[in-house]
């Protein structure tokens, strides 16, 4: 049986900004959240200065001040662009590849005669070094709990694994455990890691050592899982073909404050026209739809945050079905006298498309407004997003997302594309 390999990118977002830009190399670096809010990822030396993660900007704008430290805002179709070299350079190495995440993958590994596992793992990031210029760290186990805490460690530990560590019937495998908190296994959150101190739970090896009934009266099925996996005892195989996913979430942190009913309808018709856009890429329909707008908690200003949550009927992806739903929760939830900071919309209980049965008459209905549909998706990617948009919402002076800082999409902008200066005197 093969191995499970993690790759995991170091410090993704912050690694794509420094593989751009030479002046952001051996300094502290934070990337903030839409609109610049909240610190959403670190590099090695802003974690060093105790910046912590989620930290809103004006909170710590004196440590950023006094410290130099550089921060940018968030590049999404940078950050995109580049995974996507990342996992396509992963997928040379074995057809055995699970997408976890952004950053993250999982890969089924064979040693061979000429090469251990270490060495594989040593000449997958020196490939995607090479190749895209990201630095990952390798974790190797029997079971992807194992091999998540093999690149915990792999990544606090440089200097011993250069970034790569096999875990698979290894002598220091419990030593590995007994220095994992227990709250860095994965599946644990900080609820069940509160729990498991309080019973003297305190590290992975101590959860693995753990009776079967105490686990799974505390944490299920599902806990249990994680303590086998922690055993050595896999539970949790590949994923190689993408599981549907189970919700679709587009929100937005406004660059100031809303107040107007007005505004709030027009960003939330943008973003539910986004995530029914999501739908049709992904050909599915959803069954639930939940609007929220949300003040700022940081502001020592009225709190008030509304949510509702409808029932699609018939399942949908057409976005002027999902859009006067929408504006129909938000006149329900909409509260005059508030400076709004945050709203969005929540689509679950998605299910394939072709698997939803329409009634004769519904599906002759919809069928020209679904070629409306695909035609609008064709013309926004082959001439760029929002140049078709569904509906006259054309406010758009308060709530768009703001970048202050955002570095150039250097590889998916051709006007944006990175240029060589001549260093020689001008004549």
């Amino acid at each position: 049986m093969a191995a499970i390999a993690l790759v995991d990118c170091n410090n993704f977002y912050c690694s794509c900004e420094q593989l751009f830009a030479a002046r952001l190399h051996d300094k502290p670096l934070v990337v903030l959240s839409n609109n610049d809010g909240c610190v959403i990822a670190r590099n090695d030396q802003a974690k060093s200065l105790s910046i912590a993660m989620g930290a809103p900007l004006f909170k710590i704008w004196d440590t950023l001040e006094e410290q130099q430290v550089e921060w940018l805002s968030s590049n999404y179709e940078l950050y995109g662009d580049l995974s996507q070299r990342v996992m396509a350079t992963l997928a040379d190495f074995t057809p055995d590849i699970e997408y976890y995440s952004i950053d993250e993958a999982f890969l089924g590994l064979t040693p061979t005669r000429q090469q251990t596992l270490t060495d594989l793992g040593r000449a997958i990031q020196q490939r995607v070094k090479r190749h895209v210029g990201i630095p990952v760290s390798v974790g190797i186990a029997e079971t992807k709990t194992l091999a998540k805490i093999a690149t915990y460690h792999a990544k606090r530990s440089k200097t011993k694994t250069q970034g790569v560590l096999d875990l698979t019937a290894s002598p220091y495998l419990e030593l590995a455990l007994a220095k994992t908190p227990v709250e860095e296994v994965w599946g644990v959150g900080w609820r069940y890691a509160e729990m498991l101190g309080r019973h003297g739970i305190q590290t992975a090896l101590d959860l693995r050592n753990a009776p079967d009934d105490f686990i799974r009266q505390q944490m299920s099925v599902v806990g249990l899982r994680t303590v086998h996996e922690l055993r050595g005892i896999r539970c949790l195989p590949l994923e190689l073909v993408n599981a549907t996913r189970k919700s679709i979430t587009v929100s937005r942190s406004f660059g100031s404050a809303v107040t107007t009913l007005e505004d709030l309808r027009a960003a939330l018709a943008l973003y539910v026209s986004r995530a029914a856009e999501k739908l049709r890429k992904e050909d599915l329909v959803a069954g639930v739809l939940t609007t929220f707008i949300e003040t700022n908690r940081f502001r020592p200003t009225p709190q008030y945050n509304g949510s509702l949550t409808l029932d699609i009927a018939p399942f949908s992806n057409l976005t002027p079905e999902l859009q006067a739903l929408t504006l129909q929760a938000l006149a329900a939830i909409y509260r005059p006298g508030y400076q709004y900071k945050r709203t969005g919309v929540l689509l679950t209980n998605l299910v394939p498309a072709q698997t939803v049965t329409r009634r004769l008459w519904e599906d002759e209905r919809n069928e020209q407004l679904r070629q409306v549909m695909s035609a609008m998706d064709a013309i926004n990617a082959k001439f760029g997003r929002d140049t078709v948009r569904w509906g006259a919402f054309a406010r758009q002076g308060l709530w768009p997302t703001k970048f202050g800082r955002r570095s150039p999409r250097y590889t998916t902008r051709w006007t944006e594309l990175m240029t060589v200066g001549s260093l020689a005197e001008p004549r």
